[in-house]
């Protein structure tokens, strides 16, 4: 990156590209709040309709002008980024407000962020500004590209908002949506007797007008897709998640109390110092070959080539706040027939028990789907998490959330592969 001066709260610069790249950056800590980059397409000072405002549910503008394009952790930097093409970007439109909105906490728990400019092309930083004076807000106005005497600019702004992602989105006439509170029916008020109905014959001729349908707008969901067990699947086809990288991430802690069958043995079940738990895929591509990445064997795959599945991380305490994390490669989707994500209990536990797991897929392209394990009350050391499927190029995520037992003598993997018939032949591995 090249070196270039971090801009002043209210200043502006040109930008002369005609498509830019615009990163927020923040520095990863555990127990930090996650950060999600939005922008808002205005006319006037506000957006024309719902569909201007692009973020993780709604990742792609109409015109193709912006894009929110996902995140990428490296060690501990995290970026989400937008893409901007002037060149698509309708005549209507004289603004586009770049925003960050905090989930898990405020900003004021957040170190290091930025927002930068970059040229699409060159890769030349535009311009910079960085902000470090946050404290209890949870949405950010970090900076704007604005159209001034017909060239594009942009401005630090740093305006912070208590109120979240919706107060800033419904500021700029954004309808969200909230949960339906149950409204108090009305007592009716007493009237006199009403006077009997006169009958009144309408001219045979006159034509009744019919109404005429209104389209339904739906608001705009700010929350990101939880999968339970009464809505246990999601079309990534649908959320438009169906190229670019999908991260899953499984972040897992001990929980200190323990209960359930953990609490019968009498005696802690898991430690952080020798707990380790392995992050897995099995997967089926459509020419018919199988196969499982995972750390055991060294079996990490690749994204370039089949599985265009890869395994890039080994938590092997639960103390990393990135967790273990797998990407899959979607713009080879048509060469996946199912994948199955599981997890193991490598070596310091006899079962899952008194484990606290969550799991999440980003797709770089669509809404964040994630979900929490429920609780583990068998000595299992084999959990299916996810299972996706390409059923006629429609890719759908289902929650498992399955703990199995394997019998003396058989392997999670094994166990793993006869619960969902995976029929692959297995020898030992070592990591």
């Amino acid at each position: 990156m090249e070196a270039s001066m971090t801009m002043l709260k209210g200043t502006n610069v040109p930008v002369p590209a005609q498509a830019v790249r615009v990163e927020l950056g923040w520095r990863a800590a555990p127990g930090g709040p996650d950060v999600d980059a939005s922008a808002l397409l205005l006319s006037s000072g506000k957006v024309r309709d719902d569909a201007d405002f692009v973020f993780y549910n709604q990742p792609a503008h109409a015109s193709g002008a912006v894009r929110h394009e996902g995140k990428v952790t490296d060690q501990d930097r995290v970026t989400d980024t937008l893409t901007v093409d002037f060149s698509r970007i309708e005549p209507a439109v004289d603004r586009i407000v770049v925003a960050a909105s905090a989930d898990g906490g405020n900003f004021g728990r957040v170190t290091g962020l930025y927002v930068r400019v970059v040229d699409a092309r060159s890769g030349a930083e535009t311009a910079r500004f960085e902000s470090a004076d946050a404290t209890v807000e949870t949405a950010f106005i970090l900076g704007e590209l604005y159209l001034r005497q017909g060239a594009w600019k942009f401005r630090a702004v740093g305006q912070g908002y208590s109120t979240g992602l919706e107060g800033l989105a419904t500021d700029f006439g954004i309808s969200v949506d909230e949960p339906q509170q149950a409204q108090r029916p009305r007592s009716p008020r007493p009237t006199s007797s009403p006077p009997a109905p006169r009958p009144v014959t309408p001219p045979a001729a006159q034509a009744v007008p019919q109404p005429v349908p209104q389209p339904v707008t739906q608001p705009v969901r700010l929350t990101k897709i939880t999968l339970t067990k009464e809505a246990p699947s999601v079309s990534l086809s649908k959320q438009g998640g169906t190229s670019g990288a999908l991260h899953v991430n499984l972040n897992w802690e001990v929980r200190k109390q323990f209960k359930s069958w953990g609490a019968k043995l009498g005696r802690a079940i898991a430690m952080h110092a020798d707990l380790d738990l392995d992050l897995c895929a099995l997967y089926e591509l459509t020419d018919g070959s199988k196969g499982v990445v995972q750390s055991l064997g060294n079996s990490f795959g690749s994204l370039s080539g089949p599985p265009y599945i890869h395994l890039d991380g080994d938590d092997r305490t639960g103390a990393l706040s990135t967790g273990e994390n797998l990407t899959v490669n979607l713009d080879h989707k048509d060469r996946l027939r199912r994948l199955l994500i599981f997890v193991t209990v490598y070596e310091g536990a006899r079962s899952f028990a008194d484990l606290h797991a969550t799991v999440t897929l980003r797709p770089q392209h669509g809404a964040a789907i994630d979900f929490s394990l429920d609780e583990c009350t068998v000595p299992s050391t084999v959990c299916a998490l996810a299972l996706i499927t390409n059923t006629g190029g429609d890719l759908t995520v289902q929650r498992e959330a399955r703990y199995l037992v394997p019998q003396r003598g058989v392997s999670p993997q094994r166990t793993i592969d006869a619960a969902y018939g995976w029929g692959m032949n297995w020898t030992p591995g070592r990591k």
